[in-house]
């Protein structure tokens, strides 16, 4: 941007917007005696600015992986966490942010620093955001002759900025107008549509869920039909309408019901005594003062968040209620906890305790933080981990490793190998109070066990290091494309010498 095309009062407002950016009340008032012109100017560098600070996390993370050299460690090179699932886990907690997006973004990184340094620089001016960069580390992943690669970078890093207003298809269309230019089996190709078939259910609003699905187009139908049927089932008087019905026709497919319960209220309506079936089992927690009416506490379901109270009450009706039972003080004689302390330590963490993850507990290992036998069987020494979180913190210690340590409510402390510490609190002790309490003060080692004593598992290996994974899906998708570059020219030659037979006649 040209300093001086810019009004004399500009240089003062982005100091003020950089300044106060934290404070959403001094950067509103950061505008005022500000003309339009300025605004629009100002809009323009914070965009340039958001994607110039992207391009420098990226690039913190590419020197951070850089240094640690992954590729260099072959005595981890086949463990399942191996060195770049290590670096992986380190971003995740800096930035406070699950695994897979870690992951992504680490993708991101190595390459703009190992394959498109030119379109990592562009990214660095503010010149591209985050979306094209993307869009051009994916497009480009199979071309693989580092001859290619440096002519693809300089050729789009000299037209990208031009891109940006492009909307995606478009975008993708000239980003491989250049791989086909340079190497046409290093263009990326859509999986056949009958491979995107999925279902995803995730929370939206406080106690509902979202369902997105790709379903084949017959049982796409079906489904459509079947909702219908449910949802015709109640009476006339149901007062819900007929898309709250099909929504509410889906719990009782879920539940193997051919008719749905009806909401008239009327006591002579069959359909109003229908029940749901019970061969589907969920938890909730929830205090007893909600359930019995006294109090409107929400309840939580886990992975879905907080349920209104009085959706809670008439889930009740039907559910079998079970009190919390709070462990003994004293600690467990064995290694494996007993049903109820397990059961306990998942209720009161939710999830997976290691940064930024948020794995269930039905999917968590039962992790002693001080190892047992030194560290006992005891709740303010057992948290949950996921399983790859648990192998990281097994296998990644002592000197340059992770290290953990616990308090009494739970609160787990997490050390990095940079020396950076992070906290995590156990998920139900932030909604009820019950489980922010200590369950009891415990006196523990200073020490653990080294790194290669006591351990109860071995570190699962891959089948081949991850260099050679990627390096042969690679080989796959090029091998699909050049057979279909070889059959179309093999087709266009037939037609080409079709054109010099004789006549028909």
């Amino acid at each position: 941007m040209d300093n001086a095309n810019l009004p004399k009062n500009f240089k003062s407002v982005e100091r003020c917007i950089v300044e106060h950016m934290f404070d959403t009340h001094s950067a509103a008032q950061a505008f005022i005696g500000v003309d339009d012109a300025a605004v629009v100017d100002a809009l323009s560098a914070a965009a340039r600015g958001q994607s110039m600070m992207c391009a420098r996390e990226l690039a913190a993370m590419g020197e951070l992986y850089a240094r640690r050299a992954p590729e260099d460690d072959v005595d981890r090179s086949n463990w399942a966490i191996d060195g770049h699932e290590n670096v992986v886990a380190e971003v995740a907690a800096a930035l406070g942010i699950s695994r897979g997006r870690a992951k992504g973004r680490l993708r991101y990184a190595i390459d703009l620093r190992e394959r498109l340094p030119l379109v990592a620089e562009v990214f660095a001016k503010g010149d591209i955001d985050f979306r094209l960069m993307a869009a051009v580390v994916a497009r480009t992943e199979l071309v693989e002759d580092r001859a290619l690669v440096a002519n693809l970078d300089a050729a789009i890093a000299r037209h990208a900025s031009r891109w940006m207003r492009l909307s995606e298809p478009k975008l993708f269309e000239r980003i491989d107008m250049w791989i086909m230019r340079f190497d046409p089996a290093g263009k990326r190709l859509p999986r056949p549509r009958d491979e995107n078939r999925y279902v995803e259910i995730g929370p939206t609003d406080s106690g509902l869920a979202g369902v997105w699905a790709q379903l084949h187009a017959a049982d796409g139908a079906a489904l459509d039909q079947k909702l219908d049927a449910l949802a015709n089932t109640v009476c006339r008087s149901d007062p819900r309408t007929k898309m709250q019905r099909r929504a509410d026709a889906l719990a009782a497919l879920v539940a193997g019901l051919d008719t749905m319960r009806c909401e008239c209220g009327s006591p002579d309506c069959v359909g109003g005594q229908q029940r749901p079936a019970a061969n589907v089992v969920i938890h909730m927690l929830a205090e007893q003062a909600t359930l019995s009416g006294d109090a409107e506490a929400p309840g939580y379901l886990p992975g879905f968040g907080p349920i209104p109270a009085n959706r809670l009450r008439d889930m009740a009706t039907n559910a079998k209620l079970k009190p919390l039972v709070k462990p003994a003080a004293e600690a467990e004689p064995g290694y494996r906890p007993s049903l109820a302390l397990a059961e306990f330590v998942r209720l009161r963490d939710l999830t997976c305790r290691f940064p930024g993850c948020d794995k269930p507990a039905e999917v968590c290992d039962v992790d002693h933080t001080v190892p047992f036998p030194l560290g006992p069987t005891h709740p303010s020494n057992l948290k949950l981990l996921c399983r790859y979180h648990h192998l990281l913190k097994t296998f990644y210690t002592g000197l340059g490793g992770w290290a953990d340590s616990q308090l009494p409510d739970g609160t787990v402390q997490w050390t990095s190998p940079t020396g950076h510490t992070y906290t995590t609190k156990p998920g139900a002790s932030l909604l009820f109070p019950t489980f922010a309490a200590a369950t009891g003060e415990l006196v523990l080692p200073t020490s653990t066990l080294p790194s290669s004593a006591n351990r109860g598992l071995m570190m699962p290996a891959r089948r081949r290091p991850r260099a050679d994974e990627r390096a042969a899906r690679i080989r796959r998708e090029r091998a699909i494309n050049e057979a279909r570059l070889a059959a179309e020219a093999a087709g266009r030659a037939k037609q080409r010498a079709s054109y010099n037979d004789p006549p028909p006649f």
